[in-house]
């Protein structure tokens, strides 16, 4: 199934302030920062990376119940999704 690229403009903005979080997370490494700061910021990443997977699945799942007619959703392949975010 497809997503809307309209749909997923809040993914794709949550992707890119992610993308950014690692640049700064690599820059905190190479000057020696505290590990704590570094670990935090880890943390803040790997939740927004999360968040993205967990909003793509909804947004796939919404589109399943809105356009039922569509592509047949795999109950245990969604199990599987989401279970990988877990």
């Amino acid at each position: 199934m497809e997503l809307d690229l309209d749909e997923m403009q809040s993914v794709i903005r949550r992707l890119n302030r992610a993308r950014g979080q690692i640049g700064g997370i690599v820059k905190m490494i190479e000057e020696g920062r505290d590990c704590k700061d570094i670990v935090t910021q880890l943390a803040a990443v790997s939740k927004a990376l999360d968040r993205a997977g967990f909003a793509v699945i909804a947004t796939g799942l919404r589109e399943c119940i809105t356009h039922p007619d569509g592509e047949t959703m795999d109950v245990a392949e969604m199990e599987k999704l989401f279970l990988s975010l877990a």
